[in-house]
C-alpha cells in the first residue's frame, strides 16, 4: 500500500502527516445499471440527476479547492458499473438532453411566476435556470463531457484516491459460488485499470457486507472475502461501525505475513509473538497492550486493523479494514439533529406539479409538505458555513480526545453515500467543500486518503470481523427476506450453469465467445444488490423485479443457445443484448471458472 515516492505529486496544503490525528471523507458513489432501461420515474434519469446535482458539483468543488492550493485528500468510491455508465457515449448524450429539458422547464417557470407575481418563486426559477446552465457549461467546457476523466485527473494530481467496488455491486456474502466473487472483483479491477490507468488499492464492499471464512452446504471451506481482495491486489475495505465494535481484536496472527506494505507491523508481531501467545490464554491483558487486544473486546473505528479469521489466521498479504465513525456520521444522518434537517435547507420531497423543480425549504420538522415556505438560497448559504465550521470543530475535538485518552494517532473515517450530497441534501456538496477547507487550515488534523493513511500508519493489530452489513440489524435481511428470497435460487442456479458453460467451452472463439461473454455480463448484472434492495424498500419494486427478470431471461436465452450449439442464434442474441448491456467490454467469461474453496 506504499506509494512509489518518485511518482507522488508535490503535496499541497492539507495533505501532510503532522497533526494529532487524521480525517477522511469516504464517499461511496453508486447507481444501478440503467442504460437504455427507461427514464422517468426510474432509469437513466437516476444518472442524470446524480450528474447534475452531485457528481459535477463535487468535481467543481474539488477543482476549485485545488485551484486554491488545497489538495483535499479524500477517498471517493466509484462502483465499476457506475463508471462504465458515466463513460458511455449514449449516457453523455442523453444527459445533455436532460439538462436542456431542465433549462427549458425553469425558463417556463420564470415566465409563469412572472405572470403570477410571486417574487420569490420567480427568483428561484431564474436560480434553477442559471444552475442548470452552469452545470451544462461545466460538463461540456470544463470537463469535455468526460466526468470519469475529470475524477482521474484529480487522482493523478494526488488530491483524491478513487476506491473501487464489486463490478455490479453484487451482494458478495449471498453469492453461492466463489467463482462469482472472483469474477465480481476481477471485472472491477480490470475496469478500474482501463478507466484510471492504474490498479485500485482499496475497495468498498457492496452494502458494507462482509463474510468471514465458512463452510458451504457441501462442506467446502470457503475463504473470507479478504482472501479474494488480497489475491487481486486490494489492501483495504470499509465496514459499518458495528462490524468493528463487535469484532474480536488481538495481536497474534497464526499465518505468516508477507513482507511488503505491512512489513513493519509484521516485525512487531514477530517480536511480540511469545508474549502474545501467553497472554491469549489469560483473562487479563498485558498492560503494554491496548484493551482491545483482548479476544473479548471489540475494536475502535479510530484505527485500521488487519483482518483475521476467528482462529487468528491472516491472509498473505494482509488486508486492512476501516470502520465508519458513527459520531461524525450522525451529524448528517440523524433525523433529530443532522444538518440536512435544518429549516433553511431545501426540501427534497416537495416538487412543483408543473416543472418538478424544488422551490421550498424544510421549514420545520413537523411542517406538512403543503405548508412549506419558499426556499431562500442565501439563508441556506449562511447555515452551510455554520455547519461546516461546527463539523470541522467536532472532528478536531474527537481526534484530540482520542489522542489524549489513548496516547496514539487516531483516524476518523466519515463514510457516506455520495448521492446524499447535492441530490438529497442540496447544499451538501458545498458543505463538504467548506469542511475540507476548514480542516486543511488546521494543523492538528491531517487530511488523508485511505492509502495515504495506511502508508504512514500501517495496522499493528488484527481484528476478526463478524459477518454482517449496514442493513437492518447488521444482517443480510435487507437483501434476503420473504419479499426477495425468490431471487436467490435463480441467481445460484445461473452461477452453477455459468461454471458448467466455462468448463465445456474453455477456449471459445467467434460467435461462441461473444455469446459466453454476454452471458457472463448478464450474470454480473443479475447479481446486483440493487434489485433485492429496491424490492425490499418498495422504492421501485416493479421496476427492480422487471430488471432482475430481464437479465435472468437474457442469461438463460444465451445459455440455451450455447447448449444447443446454435451459433446463429447465439450470435444474434449476443449482439442484441450487447446493444442494451455493454458494460465491461474487456470481460472474460473464463473468470467464472469453477474455484469453490479458492480465492
Amino acid at each position: 500500500m506504499h506509494a512509489n515516492p518518485s511518482s507522488e505529486p508535490e503535496r499541497s496544503r492539507g495533505s501532510g502527516i503532522s497533526g494529532v490525528g487524521a480525517f477522511q471523507f469516504v464517499l461511496h458513489s453508486h447507481l444501478p445499471y440503467c442504460r437504455r432501461a427507461g427514464r422517468w420515474p426510474h432509469g437513466e434519469e437516476w444518472l442524470h440527476e446524480a450528474l447534475a446535482e452531485t457528481y459535477i458539483p463535487l468535481l467543481n468543488t474539488l477543482n476549485d479547492l485545488r485551484e486554491r492550493d488545497i489538495c483535499c485528500q479524500m477517498t471517493l468510491s466509484m462502483t465499476p458499473v457506475l463508471v462504465e455508465q458515466l463513460a458511455d457515449a449514449d449516457i453523455c448524450a442523453s444527459f445533455i438532453v436532460y439538462l436542456d429539458e431542465e433549462i427549458d422547464m425553469a425558463s417556463r417557470d420564470v415566465a409563469r411566476f412572472g405572470r403570477t407575481g410571486d417574487g420569490q418563486l420567480h427568483y428561484m426559477a431564474n436560480y434553477y435556470r442559471d444552475y442548470y446552465e452552469a452545470i451544462k457549461e461545466s460538463f461540456v467546457e470544463r470537463y469535455d463531457q468526460d466526468v470519469v476523466g475529470a475524477f482521474r485527473r484529480l487522482q493523478d494530481d494526488g488530491c483524491i484516491e478513487i476506491s473501487t467496488c464489486a463490478a455490479t455491486h453484487g451482494y458478495l456474502p449471498l453469492l453461492s459460488r466463489d467463482a462469482s466473487i472472483f469474477a465480481q472483483i476481477r471485472a472491477a479491477v480490470v475496469s478500474y485499470e482501463r478507466h484510471f490507468g492504474r490498479a485500485p488499492r482499496t475497495i468498498w464492499l457492496p452494502e458494507c457486507a462482509y463474510r468471514p471464512a465458512q463452510r458451504d452446504p457441501d462442506g467446502v471451506l470457503r475463504p473470507g472475502l479478504e482472501a479474494f481482495l488480497a489475491a487481486q491486489g486490494l489492501r483495504c475495505f470499509f465496514v459499518e461501525t458495528s462490524s468493528i465494535e463487535q469484532g474480536h481484536a488481538g495481536y497474534r496472527p497464526r499465518a505468516a505475513l508477507a513482507m511488503g506494505p505491512y512489513a513493519m507491523a509484521e516485525r512487531r508481531f514477530q517480536e511480540a509473538d511469545g508474549a502474545a501467545s501467553a497472554a491469549s490464554s489469560q483473562a487479563d491483558v498485558s498492560p503494554e497492550l491496548s484493551p482491545e487486544s483482548s479476544a473479548k473486546s471489540g475494536g475502535t473505528t479510530y484505527r485500521a486493523y488487519m483482518v483475521s479469521q476467528p482462529d487468528g489466521a491472516i491472509t498473505s498479504p494482509p488486508v486492512a479494514v476501516i470502520g465508519r465513525n458513527e459520531r461524525t456520521g450522525m451529524q448528517v444522518w440523524s433525523a433529530e439533529w443532522g444538518y440536512p434537517g435544518d429549516p433553511a435547507y431545501r426540501e427534497f420531497h416537495r416538487k412543483d406539479p408543473v416543472s418538478g423543480l424544488q422551490y421550498w425549504r424544510v421549514t420545520g420538522p413537523d411542517t406538512e409538505l403543503g405548508d412549506k415556505d419558499t426556499y431562500h438560497p442565501d439563508w441556506a448559504d449562511e447555515r452551510i458555513g455554520e455547519h461546516a465550521a461546527h463539523y470541522a470543530g467536532l472532528v478536531k475535538e474527537l481526534l484530540q480526545d482520542y489522542a489524549h485518552q489513548k496516547k496514539e494517532y487516531g483516524l476518523i473515517s466519515s463514510n457516506y453515500d455520495t448521492e446524499l450530497f447535492g441530490h438529497w441534501w442540496f447544499e451538501g456538496v458545498r458543505w463538504i467543500g467548506q469542511v475540507l477547507a476548514h480542516l486543511a487550515e488546521d494543523s492538528t488534523v491531517d487530511l488523508v486518503t485511505t492509502s495515504g493513511y495506511l502508508a504512514s500508519h500501517p495496522p499493528e493489530r488484527a481484528l476478526s470481523v463478524p459477518e454482517g452489513s449496514w442493513g437492518a440489524g447488521g444482517t443480510h435481511w435487507t437483501w434476503d427476506n420473504p419479499d426477495t428470497h425468490w431471487m436467490w435460487a435463480p441467481i445460484h442456479g445461473a452461477e452453477r450453469r455459468m461454471e458448467r458453460l466455462v468448463a465445456e467451452h474453455p477456449q471459445a472463439e467467434g460467435a461462441l465467445l461473444a455469446a459466453l461473454n454476454q452471458a457472463a455480463r448478464e450474470l454480473l448484472l443479475l447479481q446486483s444488490s440493487d434489485w433485492p434492495f429496491l424490492v425490499t424498500t418498495g422504492q421501485a419494486r416493479e421496476y427492480a423485479t422487471r430488471r432482475f427478470s430481464e437479465h435472468l431471461s437474457r442469461f438463460e436465452q444465451l445459455a440455451r443457445a450455447i447448449d444447443a450449439r446454435d451459433e446463429n442464434e447465439a450470435a444474434e442474441l449476443a449482439a442484441r443484448f450487447l446493444a442494451l448491456d455493454n458494460a465491461f467490454p474487456d470481460l472474460d467469461y473464463r473468470w467464472f471458472a469453477e474455484r469453490q474453496g479458492r480465492a
